[in-house]
């Protein structure tokens, strides 16, 4: 990974994007005594300067909502101050009515009439041309990520990053907190040569950073040409605190993601998305249930062996309404985090492979090595199948990690 001149600049400009806006009469206004104001709250209390009274088009998605629950396109479109003209839905759509690996389309959103285009699983030249056609200035992206490297709102970020300095466009992204805090990187970095709509770049498979960041990070390293790109940071956020430490209303960023202790192991266990087994979609426990047919409580007290800090793992069985094993009956895990300051998503996820395919006979790898694509490159098959442990799977790329960290500290804005 290259450190280019631009990683060097942005150490400077992230300082200088510290300083507050100026105090203007704001709308909507935060809660008395609320201490985090997201990037959307800070631009609505400047009266919408950020975005130069051009043509606005917002990627968002139903995670786009003030502390009181209302869609900032519904707010931003009432208000004189924009000019918004157009609304981009990313996967699962803009109003988020689709499920994994789908989108709502092209339509006219009912609430405000706002054409609303389909960006999903479009980039490039492609891409730019929706965004010359719905005629705006400046794209504004305000969509809540999880954490992940594999979720793929942040490539609907890089995505959009790039279309709109091929179509000429401002880029302003509204920052939000990452629910799992952003303490530190973990996990295995993307190998270019595994570049998906689940990674499109080489960062950690958990990259501890918040959207805005990332925004930097794409600009500065990644994109052939860097957008016009501002970013409205959140006031108030500290790397080491959770979601509920905000004051911010969850809404679900995709149908399997309902609540913020979803997103706590979900960095982990999305792992298992690569295997036979289910990992937990048609329940209401997402990701912390996992489980398949013939598993039985071997697997928790094989799993809770290695002494993982900050879980402990429950024998669990469970009928997924849709999804793998759909109907049926299944036995498996239940993830309970008890310390989430201690918790280790990603070694948790590698610990739980290790010891699924050491005690089910049936255990097996997604046929298109789906598995590749998530944890970035071939290592952790490999090293598994060879019957490595879970120490040594994640000592395995640690070099690659440290490289990244190196690249990641130039971008960050906040303590």
């Amino acid at each position: 990974m290259r450190m280019s001149r631009r990683s060097l600049l942005a150490a400077g400009t992230a300082a200088a994007a510290l300083t507050p806006l100026p105090a203007v009469a704001a709308a909507p206004a935060a809660n008395p005594g609320t201490r985090l104001r997201t990037g959307f709250e800070r631009l609505a209390a400047a009266g919408y300067s950020r975005l130069g009274g051009g043509r606005v088009g917002m990627v968002t998605n139903p995670t786009g909502v003030t502390r009181d629950v209302r869609h900032i396109v519904d707010v931003m479109h009432a208000d004189d101050r924009v000019n918004l003209v157009a609304v981009f839905g990313p996967e699962h759509g803009f109003r988020g009515t689709a499920q994994a690996g789908g989108s709502e389309g092209r339509y006219d959103d009912p609430a405000t009439g706002l054409p609303v285009y389909d960006t999903y699983l479009k980039s490039g030249q492609a891409l730019a041309d929706i965004f010359t056609t719905s005629g705006v200035d400046t794209v504004v992206f305000d969509i809540q990520d999880v954490g992940a490297r594999f979720y793929t709102y942040i490539w609907t970020l890089y995505d959009c990053m790039e279309a709109a300095q091929l179509a000429g466009k401002r880029f302003v992204v509204l920052d939000r907190p990452n629910p799992v805090t952003g303490r530190s990187a973990q996990g295995p970095v993307l190998h270019k040569e595994f570049a998906t709509f689940v990674g499109r770049q080489p960062i950690a498979q958990a990259h501890g950073m918040t959207v805005a960041e990332l925004a930097r990070l794409f600009n500065g390293e990644f994109l052939a040409a860097p957008v016009e790109l501002d970013t409205v940071q959140m006031s108030g956020w500290r790397r080491g605190e959770f979601y509920d430490a905000s004051g911010l209303p969850w809404v679900p960023p995709s149908p399997n993601m309902p609540t913020a202790d979803t997103a706590l192991v979900y960095s982990g266990t999305c792992l298992f998305e690569g295997t036979n087994l289910s990992e937990g979609r048609g329940t209401t426990r997402p990701f912390e249930l996992l489980g398949a047919e013939g598993v039985d409580g071997r697997w928790a007290a094989a799993a809770g062996e290695p002494g993982l800090p900050g879980v402990h793992f429950r024998e669990a069985y469970f009928a997924p309404t849709f999804s793998k094993f759909q109907g049926k009956t299944i036995g498996g895990v239940q993830i309970h985090v008890h310390d989430r300051t201690a918790f280790e998503p990603v070694r948790t996820g590698i610990a739980l492979l290790v010891t699924a395919k050491k005690v089910w006979s049936g255990f097996a790898w997604r046929s298109d090595n789906w598995i590749d694509k998530l944890t970035g490159s071939t290592l952790v098959r490999t090293m598994i199948d060879a019957g490595a442990g879970t120490d040594e799977v994640v000592a395995a790329w640690q070099d690659e990690l440290e490289a990244f960290r190196a690249v990641r500290k130039h971008y960050l804005i906040y303590k």
